[in-house]
């Protein structure tokens, strides 16, 4: 459970989040949309606290993570996985070793045991045969693919997924969702995901939520989203051609 009470986030003179609150349910996929300098991203820092609220608190399972000390910050943060806009591989690695690193940097496990669980999450990816391969050998969505192993490798609670899809074609987008909902269906974990591709965020969200000049003014379920008469989300559905009549109603409960 993540939940953000009475959140606000100055930058100089600019509001980036003004008295946010929500709670992100256990299991669930949160996604969170909106126009670019909404405060998406600036909201996922705040969850692992690469940001500190400037008024408010967020919690991670009733620990107040926006005031931790350095050592209950740390364990905190254990709970999450991230998954980067760019994947954030380390070019000069092998596949192998770049999702390795999280269990070389925080564990004491010993190499075999490391290949071993390194091996199982680059599996269930579909990844198997590019262990030894280096990030420049693969395309864009492997690489994404290779970030989300590297995130899930360490079986965390909680994925923050920054802009899954941004740069990929729309077939490999759509494969990144079905990979992001497979992690709520098999892991049992919970999502938080940032993103513009409106496609994904409908098609994977439980719920979501859209944020405008630093507040929330949607917060819904996907088939009530798309439906909604809020004039900000309307427009944004509609910039990116989505409307409640045509396909999406073949798709919604």
């Amino acid at each position: 459970m993540i939940r953000f009470e009475h959140v606000s986030k100055n930058f100089g003179t600019r509001t980036v989040l003004d008295d946010v609150s929500y709670e992100i349910e256990t299991g669930e996929t949160f996604v969170i949309v909106g126009f670019s300098g909404a405060g998406k991203s600036v909201s996922l820092k705040h969850m692992i606290r690469l940001l500190t609220p400037d008024e408010g608190r967020v919690l991670v399972d009733d620990a107040v993570i926006s005031e931790a000390g350095s050592r209950e910050l740390e364990a905190l943060r254990e709970k999450f996985g991230v998954l980067f806009q760019g994947a954030a591989l380390l070019e000069w690695l092998t596949v192998g070793d770049n999702v390795a690193l999280p269990l070389r940097e925080k564990t004491s496990l010993g190499d075999a045991e490391i290949e071993k669980r390194v091996r199982a999450k680059l599996e269930l990816l579909g990844l198997a045969d590019v262990y030894r391969a280096h990030p420049a050998d693969l395309s864009g969505g492997m690489r994404k693919r290779v970030g989300l192993a590297r995130a899930i490798v360490s079986e965390p609670q909680i994925i923050l997924y920054d802009e899954p899809t941004s740069g990929l074609d729309p077939v490999t987008s759509r494969s990144i969702d079905r990979m992001i909902a497979r992690m709520r269906q098999e892991l049992k974990i919970t999502s938080v995901v940032v993103t513009h591709d409106l496609f994904s965020a409908l098609s994977i969200g439980t719920r979501i939520a859209m944020i405008d000049k630093g507040k929330i003014v949607e917060l819904s379920a996907p088939a009530e989203f798309i439906r909604s008469e809020q004039p900000t989300v309307k427009g944004f559905l509609e910039a990116q051609f989505v409307t409640k009549r045509g396909e999406w109603e073949k798709t919604m409960p």
